[in-house]
């Protein structure tokens, strides 16, 4: 296959079955097709991210989930960021998030800044 940039819905659909092809001969990575089959990844990686964008979360769920699976509860923000009733109404939303906030939860919990700004 001729490695181009993906522009349409059919030549994104060849690139997926070929991929698979691909995938089920378990080409080497060190190999020609291997290499081709990089490029190809790369390619589709490019055309779904142009055309099929994943929305960032909303922030305070965002800090909710990492919560959930860090095994945190309310009471383990309070020390970091504030009071008890400062923390129920951030994460309840009637409180913003601001700047210093997300500067926090990027730190201590790991959350990326561009979903705590966005």
């Amino acid at each position: 296959m001729k490695l181009k940039i993906i522009q349409t819905k059919k030549e994104y659909s060849v690139y997926l079955d070929w991929v698979d092809e691909l995938f089920d001969k378990k080409v080497s990575t060190n190999s020609p097709e291997g290499q081709d089959l990089q490029v190809a990844l790369l390619l589709i990686k490019q055309y779904e991210h142009l055309n099929y964008p994943i929305p960032l979360p909303d922030p305070i769920d965002a800090i909710r989930a990492k919560m959930e699976e860090m095994g945190m509860k309310n009471k383990d923000l309070v020390g970091m960021i504030g009071t008890k009733g400062y923390v129920s109404a951030l994460l309840n939303k009637r409180k913003p998030l601001n700047l210093e906030l997300a500067k926090i939860f990027h730190r201590e919990l790991g959350i990326p800044a561009d979903v705590l700004l966005a």
